[in-house]
């Protein structure tokens, strides 16, 4: 993969609204903008308040491969206004205001919108207005190869020196010291240090014409500078003062004095603010909300000197439990790798004093008690007393190879095998199988067990504005026929009201349809606009086009977009009737529309009484997070049977938390109406007033037979808790068992009670919390362009639907 750097763009659009500087009601404004010590300047607008520049600046990420840096760790980003009093001067500041974003607020290209964003104050006697358009986004770039070095060329052993070249005679327009062949050389000397005292500074003499190399004049000011400026090596006299005096006797000039040069200016960096601590990876918590549970990990690895015609597997046997690895990958060696987990608490399954671990000749799911010793290839033993403990901060433990013994068809086979003691915080406890995991034969349905975490689609409205259309109709509609647009999103089809068909001109609807569309939009995703003549309940397609979901325009405010006019093909129908090759010569009209993303709307795929999350589609608008939710499942009591197993009741438990856009889902605890998670889970908060949600659920695939399975059956719900983050103390652990309640058609249940631990901390000051509570809950634009009522209800479904699907998706699967 050939290598990238990561630059951030900065296109800074326009200005609105300034304040005046220079004393005739205007401003020259100019945009500087500073991240991570690197400053880019745009163009001077001269006398405009409301200038428009157009610009994209690009800066580098700091640190080297930055290539891979993410863009959240990144530096604070600053834009400032300000009036250029070289275009007009002015006895004021010639600050017009600043903006100040978090590196949160960058985007992938692609992602951008136009944002204006209010110009801040310097301080608290500073006077702005007006806001500023940014588009702030970070691509990656390929690095451009460097060019190889040139190969040096051998110096010919025969080269002659360059012949010497008598100077020519003085130019007629010389100046009059030039002109002076007469005046000696140590006049000359002596005016040396004058000259150089007025030598002018480097821009003027850039602009200085160079005079050609044969001229033998004496030099001017200008050109006394330029053997200090050239690196090539310059006679120190020149041709008429050698003629008078020879070069052996001549008094080699004093050294010119060195050139004055511009101080470098500092550019001030704004520092580093310290990462909130929701930035800190979730999963790797403390796990101090719930109980440790100790366990007993024994990782199998690969296996080496079995038979080649062997199809082996190996057998896990601890505490009364044992555990099989599926049939072995061949290669160099019979692989495995897999991890198992042992629970050692005494009340639960305490491991007996040994561990033995064998291999066998036969099937994963072949019963070893019944085979023959041709079918063992041999075994170890542990003692449990001996194996190392492991903490989370230490390394992963290394693997080493035993020799396989007992076995009598070979010898000399060894397994790599490593034994440790941990608790579930270890980070080989999600992918290991547990003890209390489901003796499922289906790896499918063990993976679809484990605990996970499961992250909804990035939700945004979609707003199609139909304004009219022309040349729709090209034979005379039926009496009392209307005409109709409609738009299709995948499962989302809606149209607008009906028009009467008007033969002097084109209909018209300025109508808004608002659709959900779920990130990421990839090119195969269209957004189809159809045209059809109603007549009736039956409706005749006319024409359709399609517009992919990745090249419509976002917006995070309520500007209007650009307008578009789309030809409308053949139908479906059409073609058929007339031929493929002869519908696309025919032409369906043309629609008159709007198209765009609203970022500025914040979609719920939930009832609003139990949101956990207000914020907007896009991510500019985010405001930073005041802090930490942490959530400690202990687990439950006296859950009541779900379904039947070998004629007893049983229940296949497992809880899922969620809040913001995380879903966490833990692990199945198989046959137990008690059971034990023990799992710790952190969110970041971002607004006080929200819930958390913590639902229990049977599992039902492992009620279901090995092979019938079923991808569409959806788990059984065994009732849910609710808890307001606003009733939360700062930093207070809050443990206690919920009771689980469910709805059937006789009434109210109770279904047992769950063990909850909740913890919320705030990163911030108490009274950054309180001005959370004064800021309204929604965001600007529904306030400023809201939803119609009768949509709302309409909306939520559908963005519950695409949800649910999207997860649904995962691997393994978050069923409903």
């Amino acid at each position: 993969m050939a290598a990238t750097v990561r630059k951030l763009v900065v296109e800074v659009v326009e200005a609105r609204n300034l304040l005046p500087k220079d004393g005739t009601g205007t401003s020259s404004p100019y945009a500087r903008a500073d991240f991570d010590g690197q400053r880019r300047k745009t163009r001077t607008v001269p006398r405009d308040l409301n200038p428009a520049w157009n610009e994209p600046l690009e800066f580098n990420f700091p640190g080297p491969g930055s290539g891979g840096i993410d863009p959240v760790a990144g530096e604070p980003l600053e834009v400032a206004i300000l009036h250029d009093v070289r275009v007009a001067p002015t006895r004021r500041n010639n600050f017009l205001g600043r903006v100040r974003l978090d590196a949160r607020q960058f985007v992938r290209k692609g992602e951008e919108a136009l944002i204006y964003f209010p110009l801040e104050k310097k301080s608290f006697f500073s006077w702005v207005r007006g806001d500023v358009g940014l588009k702030v986004y970070y691509l990656d770039e390929p690095l451009a190869p460097e060019p190889d070095p040139p190969a040096a060329d051998p110096p010919a052993a025969d080269a002659e020196p360059p012949p010497k070249v008598d100077a020519p005679p003085p130019a007629p327009d010389a100046s009059p010291v030039c002109a002076d062949a007469d005046l000696p050389p140590v006049q000359i000397e002596a005016e040396v240090p004058e000259t150089a005292q007025g030598t002018p500074p480097a821009g003027d003499e850039a602009s200085t014409e160079k005079p050609p190399e044969g001229d033998a004049a004496a030099p001017t000011p200008a050109t006394q500078d330029a053997p200090v400026m050239s690196s090539e090596a310059v006679p120190a006299s020149d041709g008429p003062a050698s003629e008078i005096s020879p070069p052996e006797e001549e008094t080699p000039p004093p050294p010119a004095p060195p050139i004055p040069t511009p101080m470098p200016r500092q550019v001030p960096v704004p520092p580093r603010p310290a990462p909130p601590p929701p930035d800190v990876p979730m999963e790797r918590s403390k796990h101090d909300l719930v109980d440790k549970m100790p366990y007993l990990f024994v990782r199998v690895v690969r296996a080496r000197g079995l038979p080649a015609g062997a199809h082996p597997h190996v057998r896990v046997a601890a505490g009364g439990r044992h555990a099989s690895t599926r049939e072995a990958r061949r290669g160099a060696f019979f692989e495995w790798d897999q991890t198992f987990a042992f629970a050692r608490d005494p009340a639960i399954d305490s491991p007996g004093p040994t561990l033995e671990v064998s291999v066998w000749d036969l099937p994963p799911d072949a019963d070893v008690s019944m085979a023959d010793d041709r079918s063992f290839l041999g075994g170890l033993c542990f003692d449990t007393a001996d194996v190392h403990a492991r903490d989370p901060p230490d390394g992963p433990l290394a693997t080493q190879w035993y020799r396989l013994e007992g076995g009598r068809r070979l010898a000399g086979a060894d397994l790599m095998v490593a034994t440790w003691a941990g608790t579930q915080a270890d980070e080989a406890f999600a992918e290991a199988w547990k003890a209390d995991s489901p003796s499922s034969s289906s790896f499918s349905a063990a993976a679809a067990s484990r605990a996970k975490v499961y992250v909804s689609p990035k939700l945004w409205l979609l707003r199609l504005t139909v304004i009219e259309a022309q040349d729709t109709l090209t034979a005379a509609p039926p009496r009392d026929a209307g005409i109709a647009v409609r738009g299709t999103l995948g499962f989302q089809s809606l149209k607008t009201r009906t028009t009467p068909v008007n033969r002097n001109g084109g209909p018209a609807w300025n109508e808004d349809l608002v659709f959900v569309a779920a990130e990421p939009f990839i090119d195969d995703d269209c957004f189809v606009i159809s045209l059809e003549v109603r007549y009736g309940k039956e409706a005749f397609p006319v024409g359709s086009a399609s517009i992919s979901l990745a090249a419509i325009e976002r917006r995070v405010d309520d500007r209007k977009v650009a307008s578009k006019w789309l030809d409308l093909l053949p139908s479906d129908e059409t073609m058929r009737k007339v031929g493929k090759r002869a519908a696309m010569h025919m032409h369906g009209g043309r629609l008159h529309v709007r198209v765009c993303l609203d970022g500025g709307y914040h979609v719920a795929d939930g009832p609003p009484y139990a949101s956990s999350d207000f914020r907007p589609s896009a991510r500019q608008l985010w405001r930073p997070p005041i802090g930490v939710l942490e959530l400690g499942i202990v687990g439950c009591k006296g859950l009541l049977p779900m379904s039947t197993a070998d004629g007893k009741g049983c229940t296949d438990a497992y809880a899922v938390a969620k809040y913001g856009t995380k879903w966490a889902r833990t692990r199945t605890i198989s046959d137990s109406f008690d059971p034990a998670w023990n799992e710790q889970y952190t969110w970041p908060v971002y607004d006080p007033c929200t819930v958390l949600t913590v639902g229990v659920f049977d599992d039902p695939l492992q009620s279901l037979p090995p092979h019938g399975e079923k991808d569409g059956a959806c788990s059984l719900p065994m009732g849910k808790v609710r808890i307001r983050l606003s009733t939360l103390e700062n930093g207070r652990v809050y443990r206690g068992a919920y009771p689980l309640i469910l709805m059937l058609p006789t009434g109210a249940k109770r279904m047992g009670d769950v063990e909850l631990a909740v913890r919320f901390a705030t990163s911030g000051t108490t009274l950054d919390v309180l001005h959370m509570y004064g800021q309204p809950v929604l965001p600007a634009m529904h306030h400023l362009r809201p939803i119609p009522s009768v949509n709302r209800e309409a909306l939520r479904l559908a963005a519950a639907r695409i949800s649910a699907a999207h997860l649904a998706r995962a691997e393994p699967p978050l069923r409903r």
